[in-house]
């Protein structure tokens, strides 16, 4: 991926969204090492941890393990003195207290913003097409109440501390 876009780079802003391997057997070295190759081609990392898709992927949600991972990619930055901005995805399926644990850390972090919502799980009974059970994250419209809500709730726990990209996907 680094060789295909420093031989091709898109015009424009040039966001990379990072995250782990399906079969990882360690989630974080894979958040580090692709901050620490891409860095350099993107205009901003996110780290996303809400992909629906990967199996416990979310799970870094919960204050320990963000925790966790927000320090190495932390001291991924200082060791190699990244400036690149870190924006963080975000579930729209976490709780109120959740949003407040997030919102604390993120501050704590000097995270540079974060992304509402990726897609959920969340709603598929509700839908009537026939293919409402396929596999992967719901998006756009079957979503839209869901994301309107977590969007809401996390403008009121963040107070205004930190610039959001309210981005429903």
């Amino acid at each position: 991926i680094l060789q295909r876009i420093s031989e091709n780079r898109p015009k424009g802003v040039l966001g990379i969204n990072i995250g782990p391997n399906k079969d990882t057997k360690n989630k974080i070295e894979d958040f580090s090492f692709c901050l620490s190759k891409l860095h350099s081609q993107a205009d901003y990392i996110t780290i996303n941890i809400s992909s629906p898709n990967t199996e416990g992927l979310r799970d870094f949600h919960e204050d320990h393990l963000l925790t966790e991972l927000l320090t190495q990619i932390n001291n991924v930055k200082k060791k190699q003195n990244i400036t690149t901005p870190i924006v963080l995805k975000l579930s729209p399926d976490i709780n109120n207290q959740e949003i407040s644990n997030v919102n604390e850390l993120i501050l704590k972090f000097r995270i540079d913003g974060v992304i509402l919502a990726n897609t959920t799980n969340q709603n598929r009974n509700n839908l009537k097409d026939v293919n409402k059970n396929q596999s992967g994250g719901l998006s756009g419209v079957p979503i839209q109440n869901l994301s309107t809500k977590f969007i809401k709730n996390f403008y009121k726990s963040n107070k205004k501390k930190h610039p959001l990209l309210e981005w429903a996907e």
